[in-house]
């Protein structure tokens, strides 16, 4: 969990009872295990209100492949670039035409700039 190893966690305690001190540290840990156990009962309460929402479509994603860790940007071009049937392309956008400048400024319109963003 987080890359925590025992030679981490033995540290980090090293450091509580110095910097907290033996009077104050079992409030703290008390404290911490509280905080950990409501954040895993709000995780289960998610997962199970998912569960509810999605019915049987719940059980059947594959979660690993929705994790963005696995994202590699030189993999999904690859797999894009490769792909046997390309997406079909969206249609040209439709454009208006255009009066002249001397034309818009006689109607009492504002300048227009095409190319502004």
């Amino acid at each position: 969990m987080f890359g925590l190893t025992f030679d981490k966690l033995l540290v980090i305690g090293v450091l509580a009872i110095f910097l907290l001190g033996p009077e104050r540290l079992p409030k703290y840990a008390a404290g911490l295990a509280r905080l950990v156990k409501g954040i895993r009962k709000m995780a289960s309460g998610a997962k199970e209100r998912m569960r509810e929402e999605m019915g049987d479509e719940f059980d059947e994603v594959d979660w690993r492949t929705l994790d963005p860790r696995q994202y590699d940007p030189r993999r999904i071009i690859r797999d894009a670039l490769l792909e046997e049937n390309p997406p079909v392309s969206a249609p040209a956008p439709v454009t208006t035409p255009r009066r002249p400048r001397a034309a818009r400024a006689r109607a009492g319109l504002a300048p227009y700039d095409a190319e502004a963003t």
